[in-house]
């Protein structure tokens, strides 16, 4: 018998030998822990977990899946915004492990994601080292970092990068945002960039347009969003990953070319 337990039950017998009512605080933590593997016993209860980075079409699919949604539920499930009276939501679709009864109502699921959309977001806010930064464009930036790191180790710096080219009106030129305006559920979200895909006409290609897309493009996890708010100082104005996913940035063009010509 553990320790703990010991304490309990001689504070148990106590109360019945000496009628002193003795009280104890239970840890909240452990009373959440005691109801998530409550309800993963249940039968009813389906585990969805969402992984960070996706469109939310792709979350829409994942969560279908596990709950036997047809296509009318998933629908349901995206026209949440129209709740919010808002155009759209992607980006507040929170990435995580989600225990999902499953007969839910896809609106109700849409909307318990959302809400720990702004529950994250208001701790990263509330960090003493946040940048002041409007909540849509941190989510905006956060989005492209998810999708264009390598790693969580990458994400501070690709966040300083993007803001150094936003601050002098370089445009951002990032491919994540050329696979968001070029995908589609029959050909693929996520395909590999084309030279050619860089005239694409749509205000997500960030070659042809200054400054962010209209919106973002994915659904970024905590340590996205987080560099969003917290961009590495640094003078790199570009960057390439390698064929082992390491990152290597440049303060100039010619810099990064050469980089280009060692990695590839």
């Amino acid at each position: 018998m553990k320790k703990k337990h010991i304490f309990i039950f001689i504070g148990l017998l106590g109360v019945f030998m000496t009628g002193i009512v003795v009280f104890y605080r239970l840890d909240p933590s452990l009373l959440a822990k005691l109801s998530f593997y409550l309800d993963l016993a249940n039968p009813s209860v389906k585990v969805v977990q969402v992984q960070e980075g996706l469109r939310k079409e792709q979350i829409a699919e994942v969560v279908g899946e596990k709950l036997g949604w047809d296509e009318v539920a998933k629908n349901d499930f995206l026209k949440i915004h129209l709740a919010y009276n808002s155009a759209d939501l992607e980006g507040r679709y929170f990435p995580k492990t989600y225990l999902i009864n499953k007969d839910e109502k896809p609106t109700n699921v849409s909307a318990e994601m959302l809400e720990e959309s702004v529950r994250q977001i208001d701790k990263i806010e509330e960090s003493k080292s946040a940048e002041n930064i409007d909540e849509e464009t941190a989510l905006n930036i956060a989005s492209i970092i998810q999708r264009e790191a390598g790693g969580k180790s990458d994400m501070r710096l690709i966040s300083g990068i993007i803001w150094n080219r936003m601050n002098i009106g370089m445009k951002l030129q990032i491919d994540a945002t050329l696979q968001y305006a070029k995908g589609n559920e029959e050909d693929g979200w996520w395909k590999m960039v084309r030279p050619e895909d860089k005239k694409i006409k749509s205000e997500y290609n960030t070659y042809l347009h200054k400054g962010l897309p209209p919106g973002a493009i994915a659904n970024p996890g905590p340590d996205a969003i987080y560099a969003a708010y917290h961009p590495q100082k640094t003078d790199c104005m570009f960057y390439l990953h390698d064929k082992k996913r390491k990152i290597h940035c440049s303060e100039t063009y010619e810099e990064h070319k050469r980089k280009i010509d060692l990695y590839y």
